[in-house]
């Protein structure tokens, strides 16, 4: 396999960038880097500092850097966001399906249970269930009750919010140029940062309106953000950062001390890696434990390593950004060799020594006194004493020193024993299973009764179903379709592929030859009363919609799951599974009304996280120019999509309907 598209090798553009210690060198070539790479011999660390800060001065002023933008008091939260998390706006953490109401309260607790709690969030919203149908991203916000007031709620405990803006959404309905857009949300939610998907840099038109809507918003950029950036953009966020065996420095960390990156691998079950590289750097780190639906949960070690290490560097923090920062000190020869690396950070209220060990062995190494300060263990909370101390790092893991004058405030460095993840937490990764949510039971229609419209006769047993689908980042059913890779690409990444499932079909079903109608769904709400399943959003087409207004020959949509199991349920029948489904479509045949539309099915899945349904059928409706968005198009009986449902109306779109079926015997 060539090495560039190895899954679990990164990219050459995503290795450390060597720093060229040649004084007559071009040192513009660090520029472009993303981690700058330390030498491997101790006795280079001096030259490799010296060149770093040579490049950082020719850069600056090569490039005029203006650090105005940082000295702004309405963006200086932006240094100090050092955890922020991705959080599907309908996680079942924020979400509460049962009331559908939002629950930031059971979202905090966790964070602070686990993480040490977060210092902002970034609500996404669109993707990936975007491309259903003709709604943008900003619909996706608008559309959602109650939106402003979740984001007040998370204010009032402390917590940044952010939006997310998909620059690739081209392909669903046109409203205003996206700058407006996004500017009116930023200042009707009153949000404090975008996200940038998919980009690394805002450009000055962006930039402008969303200053103009509101003050202090800050813009995070996706990965290598150019230097030429860091003036107006206070954070970053950082997929595809290698570090080299020796710890680097972060290029933009070092250019700009008060630019904060966070660090994120989505796909991988330990977070060692960015952990370690931010704690050396002073920067922050991504919680994203459900990537598109996906379960990639942090373990119990890696979990309590963050929340002792977000401890540290929020109280350290003037520290991290405006002390005097020395990489990779000399800590002795013993240091090097059992793997243990650091930094220095000084100012005028102490020094701190970050330290990693890259091994797999404790060590213990010595980290030097200081005149007049005296130190203490800042994982342990153990004082240290006067003079050189002894510090012990478990093996992969961080540590340090703190070292202050006598009397200073230290109390904040006590450590409850559960916060020590080497002694009491497990490293290793938990998986949540997405269990099926059972279908409702339905009586047999028996006595060779069958059901009044045109339908299809499905008999039991067990059968064999090629099932294809779209290798999305939601991956199918259970389990993470990457793990541990570094960035999947095509063909790996929305490539057609197949799975043969085993399937048993215990009933004989008569599967309904058409989508319920307009009309048939009219009737039923003329005479039960039925309101939307779930409320919120938009009132759906079918609300108030006479049944002679109704068509019989258009599909019934805007529905969610539970408006169709009320209808299924109101004519003796249920939705088939999407089994039953691609079994009547391939044995039988199934017809379409039209346009034709996406099939619900009795598919509910949730993992207490995140919930989704498979759609079966394919729709008239098909999104373009974007591979991002939902797949559209008619499709065979084989094919089918993963649909992570959003909730508060979400959910209901114009090219989802649904058939029924009916059991018409029961075996056994």
């Amino acid at each position: 396999m060539d090495e560039a598209l190895d899954p679990l090798v990164p990219r050459p553009l995503d290795r450390p960038r060597a720093v060229p210690l040649d004084d007559s060198a071009d040192l513009s070539t660090l520029d472009t880097g993303k981690i700058l790479a330390a030498p491997d011999d101790p006795a280079d660390w001096p030259a490799w500092r010296d060149t770093l800060g040579r490049w950082r001065e020719e850069a600056r002023g090569r490039l005029g850097h203006d650090g105005s933008l940082y000295e702004r008091a309405d963006l200086a939260w932006a240094r100090r966001c050092f955890v922020v998390s991705q959080v599907w706006l309908w996680d079942e953490l924020l979400y509460d399906w049962d009331t559908h109401t939002f629950t930031p309260e059971r979202l905090l607790a966790d964070a602070r249970e686990r993480f040490g709690g977060f210092d902002g969030v970034v609500l996404w919203h669109a993707y990936p269930a975007i491309g259903i149908d003709d709604r943008n991203q900003w619909d996706f916000y608008r559309d959602v009750d109650g939106l402003r007031d979740l984001v007040d709620t998370l204010h009032a405990a402390g917590v940044r919010v952010f939006v997310d803006y998909n620059p690739w959404d081209v392909g669903t309905r046109r409203s205003g140029p996206d700058a407006d857009e996004l500017a009116s949300l930023v200042a009707d939610l009153g949000v404090d940062g975008v996200f940038l998907d998919t980009l690394k840099e805002g450009g000055g038109a962006l930039l402008d309106t969303l200053a103009a809507a509101r003050a202090g918003v800050a813009v995070e950029g996706e990965s290598t953000l150019p230097l030429a950036r860091l003036v107006d953009h206070p954070l970053s966020w950082a997929q595809w950062f290698a570090d080299s065996p020796v710890p680097g420095v972060v290029r933009s960390r070092w250019y700009e001390r008060r630019h904060l990156l966070h660090h994120v691998r989505r796909w991988n079950r330990s977070h060692v890696d960015e952990l370690q590289s931010a704690w050396l750097n002073g920067i922050g780190v991504m919680v994203w434990e459900v990537v598109f639906g996906v379960w990639v949960g942090w373990s119990d070690h890696d979990a309590a390593l963050l929340r002792r290490a977000s401890l540290v560097q929020r109280r350290l923090a003037d520290v991290l950004v405006d002390g005097q920062w020395t990489p990779l000190p000399d800590l002795g020869v013993a240091a090097a060799t059992a793997g243990v690396f650091g930094g220095v950070f000084a100012d005028h209220s102490g020094v701190f020594t970050p330290l990693v060990n890259r091994s797999d062995e404790d060590a213990v190494v010595i980290v030097p006194g200081r005149a007049g300060l005296v130190s203490r263990d800042v994982w342990s909370g153990r004082p240290l004493g006067e003079g050189d101390v002894e510090v012990r790092v478990p093996a992969r893991g961080v540590g340090g020193v703190w070292q202050t004058a006598p009397g200073a405030d230290v109390e904040w460095l006590r450590r409850a024993d559960d916060d020590d993840p080497d002694a009491h937490s497990s490293a290793a990764f938990r998986h949540r299973l997405a269990e099926r949510v059972a279908p409702p039971t339905v009586v047999a229609l028996g006595d060779g009764r069958r059901p009044d419209v045109d339908h299809v006769v499905v008999g039991p047993g067990r059968r064999v179903l090629t099932v294809r689908y779209r290798c999305r980042e939601t991956g199918l059913y259970d389990g993470a379709p990457f793990v541990d890779e570094w960035k999947p690409l095509p063909p790996r990444l929305h490539d057609l592929r197949t799975v043969d499932r085993v399937v048993d079909v215990p009933e004989t079903l008569a599967v309904a030859s058409l989508e319920v109608s307009e009309r048939e769904f009219a009737a039923f709400v003329e005479a039960t009363g039925h309101r939307p399943a779930v409320p919120g959003g938009p009132a759906p087409a079918w609300v108030g919609r006479g049944v002679e207004e109704a068509s019989d020959r258009h599909p019934v949509t805007q529905v969610d799951l539970g408006d169709a199991r009320a209808y299924a349920a109101w004519v003796g029948g249920r939705l088939p599974t999407e089994d039953e489904w691609q079994v009547a479509g391939e044995e039988r045949g199934l017809g379409r009304l039209e346009p034709q539309v996406w099939n619900l099915t009795e598919s509910e899945h949730s993992d207490g996280r995140s919930r989704f349904v498979m759609l079966k059928g394919g729709s008239a409706h098909r999104a373009t120019g974007s591979d991002w968005y939902v797949d559209g198009g008619v499709r065979g009986p084989d094919f089918t999509a993963k649909y992570l449902v959003p909730g508060g109306g979400s959910g209901r779109s114009t090219s989802v309907g649904f058939r029924v079926a009916w059991v018409l015997d029961r075996e056994g």
